[in-house]
């Protein structure tokens, strides 16, 4: 049986320990490099696998589907945080996308993941302010995961689970999301997986060691450059997006 109470005091504590506040939105991806070792891989992992997560007393890696949907990916990157500090065994596991028809193991990550991204206290007091007693609708729904930057399926099925939606409106608020999101004058970020060009990408711990390896001069510059090839950084290596004359940032 899964004890949301727990799971949500887990979630509470991880993002106070990784220098979040208990209730606010949180940029999970920024979160990364606050875990010592950990290495993320975005990487097209096919039609029925979300995520992956490695670790033993050596390897911290977590690898996320780049097909999916923005929203999905920081979904999914919160479920494997549960398997890398909760989950008891060491090895590997293999997460798929879909939400129902998963192990009590899997639907504990996936709680603990709507937790992280939208703690119980934040939304019970967003569905107040959005839409107070009145029943909630399509728009409502999208200004929630908007604020949160939930997928709108792990949305749904937060909003069924706690009651604030009948189960018969899943389907119905399941279709059009996009185009009524862009008419309430959001962007479709949310809704979308990145480029082609960015689906395979590694940061983290990986490039952290390819760095120390050529700051103490111990491997050749030939040897840096397959180590960041082989992580997907032919940016790096080739310098892409550079400008003449050096760039501004405002």
């Amino acid at each position: 049986m899964i004890d949301k109470l727990d799971l949500n005091t887990k979630a509470q504590e991880l993002r106070e320990m990784l220098g979040e506040d208990a209730n606010s939105p949180a940029d999970v991806f920024s979160l990364i490099n606050q875990i010592d070792g950990l290495t993320i891989v975005f990487y097209p992992l096919g039609d029925h696998i979300s995520g992956i997560c490695v670790r033993d007393h050596e390897v911290k890696l977590i690898a996320l589907n780049s097909t999916m949907s923005y929203g999905r990916q920081r979904f999914t990157l919160a479920h494997e945080f549960y398997h890398l500090y909760f989950d008891k065994a060491s090895g590997y596991n293999v997460c798929c996308k879909k939400f129902d028809s998963k192990g009590e193991d899997e639907r504990r990550a996936d709680q603990f993941a709507s937790y992280f991204i939208a703690p119980y206290k934040s939304l019970r007091a967003a569905v107040k302010r959005i839409c107070d007693q009145k029943e909630l609708q399509l728009r409502d729904v999208i200004e929630l995961e908007q604020y949160f930057g939930m997928s709108h399926l792990a949305m749904l099925w937060r909003l069924v689970s706690e009651g604030y939606l009948a189960k018969a409106d899943f389907d119905i608020y399941s279709n059009g999301v996009i185009s009524a999101a862009r008419n309430l004058g959001y962007s479709d970020k949310l809704y979308k997986p990145a480029p082609v060009e960015l689906q395979k990408k590694t940061y983290g711990y990986y490039l952290k060691q390819v760095v120390e390896l050529r700051r103490k001069d111990l491997v050749s510059p030939g040897k840096i450059d397959e180590l960041l090839l082989d992580a997907f950084r032919d940016d790096i290596v080739f310098g892409e997006d550079e400008e003449v004359g050096g760039e501004v940032i405002d």
